[in-house]
């Protein structure tokens, strides 16, 4: 234990001036359970250091084959450990200079500590995208064919509650919700379920032929009407599902519940229909036929396939077929490596639907096309390719 004269003659030794320093001192000494890789330290930005003061919790998620990453309850970050040239010293009870400086009696004394631990790196955080591709994958292991479905009744995949989607993919819980939304995914017996695209599509047909031969309008589908006029088919949970997923859900003044049905996205699911059994169609031809397709009053138009399908100008005649984004990969070089593996040179407006999703926070396709590829003129057009070759 040292004493103040002590302390001055090691700053005289030193050749500091007491002056210039803080009148308190802490002599520090290493307590018996001190030790390295006992404790780890955490960067925090001053927003999520506000959370977990006022009770929130930070959650690390990730399976033993992936980085792992924190999540608060809205947010993913990717965790990098950090080095640092100063030893950091973990002091239970160390007291700042501004606190010093608040308590009178302590600025002047002697402070003796122990140290309690040490680090030489400490965790920081990086916002990143959260990693939902794998919410999409689990739930379509077993996709839900309908209440009579035989392999739906002897499936033995397992069916996965929220609290196992929030153990099991890296994202925060607002982020797994939204995304459940996202995909139409819906709850069936405490089990979050994908529908099966045929199944989906029967129901939908369902729904798009009523309003036809009740001659509603898409903005004004009752709810009431059609679980009394459907339920006959399908449950009613399934019929309100499917209208949730493919319309807005409105009260009028009278009370009753009405939907405004979604034009671009029944078109697109009927594209998908269409598509999804040919490896290639003759654009002219699809178009004609998809119009035929829709309900009465819609209107096709190609830009509602934008990450869905892709349009081959160069073949004759013209060509169409289906690509979607949810079937890429996750990861930024592995998605730019399949888009170019399928064709050599993009153009910004046909690649941009299927890298929007990988650009992280303030980041812009343009951003993204520059790092990953490289631009060059063709007949007057800007078109990308690869940056490294493609096997």
């Amino acid at each position: 234990m040292r004493s103040r004269a002590e302390v001055d003659a090691t700053l005289q030794t030193a050749k500091l001036n007491p002056a210039e320093l803080l009148p308190a001192v802490h002599c520090l000494s290493f307590g018996p359970q001190a030790g390295a890789g006992e404790c780890c330290l955490l960067q925090l930005e001053p927003g999520l250091c506000a959370e977990l003061e006022a009770g929130s919790s930070l959650v690390i998620r990730g399976e033993k084959d992936e980085q792992a990453v924190l999540c608060s309850k809205d947010k993913t970050y990717d965790m990098k450990i950090a080095d640092t040239s100063n030893m950091l010293l973990f002091i239970p009870g160390c007291k700042t200079p501004e606190q010093l400086n608040a308590d009178h009696q302590a600025s002047c004394s002697i402070i003796h500590s122990q140290i309690a631990g040490f680090s030489s790196n400490y965790w920081e955080l990086r916002r990143c995208r959260p990693k939902l591709k794998k919410l999409r994958k689990l739930l379509m292991e077993d996709p839900y064919e309908g209440p009579d479905s035989w392999k739906d009744q002897t499936s033995t995949f397992s069916k996965y509650t929220t609290e196992d989607l929030l153990s099991l993919i890296q994202a925060s819980e607002e982020e797994i919700l939204h995304q459940l939304q996202v995909i139409d995914a819906c709850k069936i017996e405490g089990y979050w379920r994908i529908l099966e695209f045929d199944y989906e599509m029967k129901l939908l047909n369902h729904v798009t032929q009523l309003i036809d031969s009740e001659s509603w309008s898409l903005s004004k589908v009752p709810l009431r009407t059609c679980l009394e006029e459907l339920g006959s088919l399908e449950p009613t949970e399934m019929i309100e599902h499917i209208l949730l997923s493919y319309g807005r859900k409105y009260i009028d003044d009278a009370g009753e519940v009405y939907f405004e049905m979604h034009e671009d996205k029944i078109c697109r699911a009927i594209a998908q229909m269409l598509l999804q059994n040919a490896v290639k169609f003759n654009l002219s031809e699809f178009q004609e036929v998809w119009q035929q397709s829709v309900p009465e009053g819609m209107t096709t138009r190609l830009d509602q396939l934008k990450g869905l399908a892709l349009v081959d100008k160069s073949s004759r005649p013209e060509t169409i077929f289906l690509l979607k984004v949810d079937d890429l990969p996750e990861d930024n070089q592995e998605r730019f490596n399949s888009l170019f593996s399928i064709r050599e040179k993009w153009t910004e407006v046909d690649i941009t639907p299927y890298i929007q999703d990988l650009c992280a926070e303030k980041q812009t396709v343009g951003a993204l096309l520059t790092k990953y590829a490289r631009s060059s003129m063709q007949n007057g057009v800007k078109v990308y390719n690869s940056r490294r070759p493609i096997s």
